[in-house]
């Protein structure tokens, strides 16, 4: 992230440290730490992600789960509402992996598609517009995928055959 900091143990649970303005650490208050807590009600947890000011993991058994600032629905929740405590994603399951760019959030699907939300002034999200979004939406002409990464205003992601996609 930004300003703070997420691992996955090797037992599934989170550890969050660093800045914690917006409930991107996840334990339940905004107090900032420079040691690692624990992210409560979280467990089975194979992969997180850390954007600007949110926080994303994925859990074994596919479902997404989120925690931090909600602009421009980066938490994908279906409203713009912050939260800081994991909340799940809904209407994603099957996800492998996530990655973060500052104020959106991707996610790659066991069947290698691509799905995104949250800011897309500049594109990020790939679905052909520039109209920010609360909901995941599949990023368009993408399949095959087994890697992601998000940048500020960009996102990019990398083919089974080697090669690298990017937009924004």
């Amino acid at each position: 992230g930004d300003t703070h900091s997420l691992a996955v143990k090797s037992d599934g649970t989170v550890w969050a440290w660093g800045y914690n303005s917006n409930g991107q650490l996840g334990n339940g208050n905004n107090t900032s730490t420079n040691a690692p807590v624990p992210v409560p009600g979280l467990s089975n947890v194979v992969a997180v992600a850390c954007g600007d000011v949110h926080s994303l993991a994925v859990k074994s058994d596919g479902t997404v789960w989120a925690w931090g600032a909600n602009d421009a629905g980066a938490l994908g929740t279906g409203n713009n509402t912050s939260t800081n405590t994991p909340v799940p994603v809904p209407g994603l399951s099957n996800v492998v992996a996530v990655a973060s760019g500052d104020v959106h959030s991707l996610a790659v699907k066991s069947d290698g598609t691509v799905w995104a939300w949250g800011r897309n002034s500049n594109g990020q999200l790939g679905n052909g517009n520039n109209t920010s979004t609360n909901r995941p939406v599949q990023v368009s002409g993408l399949n095959s995928i087994v890697g992601l990464a998000g940048g500020a205003g960009h996102s990019l992601a990398l083919k089974s055959d080697g090669t690298v996609w990017a937009w924004g």
